[in-house]
């Protein structure tokens, strides 16, 4: 198979296998008005198989949404058809409007627009906490 390498864009490599369309959803992908091939289950010698999305065109993504999604993609920014910057994900320390409270009391359950906004309480467990209510937010495969 064969497909057309990025000329000014980003390539996000080492997406967990199965969770690329996830991704392509989340970030808004198909609202783009550029090239973007998802690849999904190509082989891969770290991970076994993995998902990989090519995007030709200048796009802004979120890297917290991505970091808290799968940490070990890599997001290759690619300028002239080379490789510009790689960068590596980390869980973030905090994420707005990437995740939901779940406590229906917490202000941003009563109250329309107001960012959801959650905290970093324990990286080994993925645990974040909600600031206004500080409930806990884990999710749930």
């Amino acid at each position: 198979m064969n497909i057309d390498g990025v000329n000014t864009g980003i390539v996000l490599d080492h997406v967990k296998a199965g969770t690329g369309i996830k991704i392509y959803e989340l970030l808004k992908l198909d609202k783009l008005d550029c090239t973007v091939a998802i690849i999904q289950n190509a082989s891969s010698t770290k991970y076994g198989k993995k998902d990989i999305i090519k995007v030709d065109g200048e796009v802004d993504i979120d890297l917290d949404m991505l970091g808290y999604i799968d940490q070990n993609i890599t997001v290759d920014i690619i300028k002239d058809g080379k490789l510009f910057k790689k960068l590596h994900l980390d869980l973030p320390a905090e994420l707005t409007n990437v995740i939901s409270c779940r406590n229906p009391r917490c202000i941003t359950s009563v109250e329309q627009g107001i960012d959801q906004r959650f905290k970093l309480v324990d990286k080994a467990r993925k645990i974040y906490r909600c600031v206004y209510c500080d409930a806990e937010f884990v999710e749930k495969d």
